[in-house]
């Protein structure tokens, strides 16, 4: 025999049980007022048989009692279960001068154990604090019984009732612990299920917008540094058409590097599978293309000078990209704004410990690129953002008088180790 078994699955028999259970609930949440009705004609059938029967004449200690008094103590157990539900309190106070005549009396009729009932809905429908009155009320009748129609000792009268009692109320209070810990379970998985579409359209959104941002600075830089060398090439043609031939092979150049890095976007944002191999593949650049993205913008027409101070340190990839793409798009404005006879200056100063900085000016016409102030331009508004998110600063705007031109200036500060 092998010693692992197979797992069983469920008694047909338990799952046929758990499935008219469910329907019963789901009928009486569908239908309140239909299920009370059948069961409180149910126990009033019941005790008018046991009245009409004679069947309480067996268990009575007082066999004289009026039968109009018997009639009227059974209805009065029965008919108050049909708002059990609803008011359990106000049954149970209701019911309980009647538990009082049938204890004095003697009549002992079986419906008093009806009240049972109102203490298993008032443990589960209830705060818990009313059992504390609810059970002691219900106990005097049987003490009162106990007393004028004793029959043996005391405790065979008190402690069955008082079992009974806290029976009902244990149930209850089972019942509704259960019935609390599902509604907290399915609260917390719509909470859940809330919270995982937010994330989920949070990171669509951030998606979104770092899509915007690389389409916008491989696109826009290339097709300006495109532009500036076709209007170029225009102008040479007819004075000088090696001049010309060379600002055609740039733009080749140029846009096979932009496609280029468009495919490696794309290959990124299309596979499925994150382990796979072309997933971990980075299109973004790094300051080791500084050098290249300088002479494109060069061979557009922009005269570009560089300075730099200190020594490039081991930064992030992320903080690279952030400094390629402020040079890149700072110099992508002096392309489309600054005019003709313009040139440009990059100066970049290295700290030893890892902070940056970029000043990019031009002496262009010195006007406000439409990025620097319309809302739907993602130029600047994209540096900032790269920019905040390595806690750095980012300046843009007019050099001061008596200086012409743009000036944009970048601080990423010393990371701090995590």
């Amino acid at each position: 025999m092998d010693s692992v078994q197979e797992e069983q699955p469920g008694e047909p028999l338990t799952q046929y049980v758990q499935r008219v259970i469910a329907r019963v609930r789901a009928f009486d949440r569908r239908h309140p007022l239909l299920w009370d009705l059948h069961l409180t004609g149910f126990w009033l059938t019941a005790a008018l048989i046991d009245y009409t029967g004679g069947g309480w004449r067996t268990v009575t200690r007082n066999p004289a009692t009026p039968e109009w008094l018997v009639l009227i103590l059974s209805l009065g157990f029965a008919v108050p279960l049909l708002w059990r539900r609803a008011h359990p309190r106000t049954v149970l106070l209701a019911t309980t001068p009647l538990a009082l005549t049938n204890a004095w009396t003697g009549a002992t009729l079986q419906a008093a154990l009806l009240q049972l009932l109102l203490v298993h809905h008032t443990a589960l429908r209830r705060p818990l604090r009313t059992l504390l009155w609810a059970i002691p009320l219900l106990l005097t009748p049987v003490i009162v019984t106990a007393i004028r129609h004793p029959r043996g000792s005391a405790d065979d009268d008190i402690v069955p009732q008082l079992l009974s009692l806290l029976l009902a109320a244990v149930l209850g209070i089972a019942l509704r612990t259960r019935r609390d810990y599902t509604a907290a379970l399915e609260d917390r998985a719509r909470r859940l299920e809330t919270e995982r579409d937010q994330q989920a359209r949070l990171a669509t959104a951030a998606e979104r917008a770092r899509i915007a941002r690389e389409m916008h600075d491989i696109i826009g830089h290339n097709l300006s540094v495109i532009t500036g060398l076709a209007d170029g090439g225009r102008y040479a043609a007819a004075k000088s058409p090696a001049r010309a031939g060379q600002a055609l092979d740039a733009i080749a150049t140029t846009s096979r590097q932009a496609l280029t890095e468009l495919r490696r976007l794309l290959d990124v944002l299309r596979d499925e599978d994150p382990t796979s191999p072309e997933a971990t593949r980075t299109p973004q650049p790094t300051l080791t293309d500084l050098d290249q993205l300088i002479d494109g913008v060069r061979r557009a027409g922009l005269p570009v000078h560089t300075v730099t101070h200190g020594t490039p340190p081991v930064l992030p990839p992320g903080r690279q990209l952030t400094v390629y793409r402020v040079v890149q798009e700072a110099l992508t404005n002096t392309l489309k704004h600054a005019g003709p006879d313009a040139t440009a200056e990059i100066t970049l100063s290295y700290d030893e410990k890892g902070a940056v900085t970029v000043t990019v000016t031009d002496t262009g016409r010195g006007g406000s690129p439409p990025d620097a102030t319309d809302t739907a331009g993602r130029g600047l508004p994209g540096m900032r953002e790269r920019t905040a998110l390595y806690g750095g600063t980012l300046e843009a705007g007019p050099r001061p008088h008596p200086d012409r031109g743009w000036r944009v200036r970048l601080h990423l500060p010393e990371e701090l180790p995590q």
